[in-house]
């Protein structure tokens, strides 16, 4: 069975994260923006790292209607040194933003174009196996979404592979309906364990829809958690 959450976010709702509580390292997701018509996106993420205790980041510019990454794209860095005591890591990220900012004007990217949030999962679940399904509208528009991630496993213990692919039915005021197939079941992502619908935004023109997805990562010890998305554009 498929578990099922649904949360309709609406204005004047104040929503956090919450993260579990595992052995590992905890990635922490940064919305980065929109270019002025929503064909391109850009997300990072950073932490530090369990064992070693240095910060990184990552940063990816996401070509929208083809969910992939537009050549170049994907960057990442990893201080050579621990974080000081209370500190969380971000500062890998505000230096690998710094370094990399043609890449934003490049591609017209503007920071304050950030997405508009059409659900947050509250839940400190890491994700199920099983897949799970939720629901969320938008408001502006009057549509109306079902969302089913659908994971499939194969091989175990560190020969573990999983993949998984979003099946959306958006539903008009009218009655109409249309279905999509979001993301690409043929990757096979190593030692995955599970998949979660972190937060869908939408691209402030309203015709790019991106599902943020927290994947979490067996690792000695524990688990890592980190972030991807899958992308639609109308």
């Amino acid at each position: 069975m498929l578990s099922k959450k649904v949360f309709l976010l609406t204005a004047g709702t104040l929503c956090l994260s919450i993260f579990p509580l595992w052995a590992g390292d905890t990635a922490s997701f940064v919305d980065l923006g929109f270019s002025p018509d929503g064909r391109i996106y850009m997300f990072a993420q950073y932490g530090v790292q369990s064992g070693t205790l240095k910060p990184w980041a990552d940063m990816f510019v996401v070509d929208v209607a083809k969910n992939e990454f537009v050549p170049g794209g994907r960057f990442s860095y990893t201080h050579d040194t621990p974080v000081s005591a209370g500190t969380d890591g971000s500062g890998a990220f505000y230096r690998l933003v710094s370094r990399n900012t043609a890449i934003a004007d490049r591609h017209g990217v503007n920071f304050l174009r950030q997405g508009i949030p059409l659900y947050i999962a509250l839940d400190a679940a890491g994700g199920s196996p099983q897949g799970e399904s939720i629901e969320f509208r938008n408001f502006e528009r009057s549509l109306s979404y079902k969302a089913r991630l659908v994971p499939s496993t194969e091989g175990s213990g560190s020969g573990l592979k999983t993949s998984f692919y979003i099946s959306l039915e958006e539903t008009k005021a009218s009655g109409g309906r249309k279905t999509y197939t979001v993301g690409n079941p043929g990757i096979k992502r190593p030692l995955i364990v599970a998949y979660k619908v972190k937060k869908v935004i939408v691209a402030p023109e309203g015709n790019s829809i991106i599902f943020v997805i927290e994947m979490r990562k067996q690792v000695a010890g524990g688990y890592d958690t980190r972030y991807m998305v899958e992308t639609l554009r109308w």
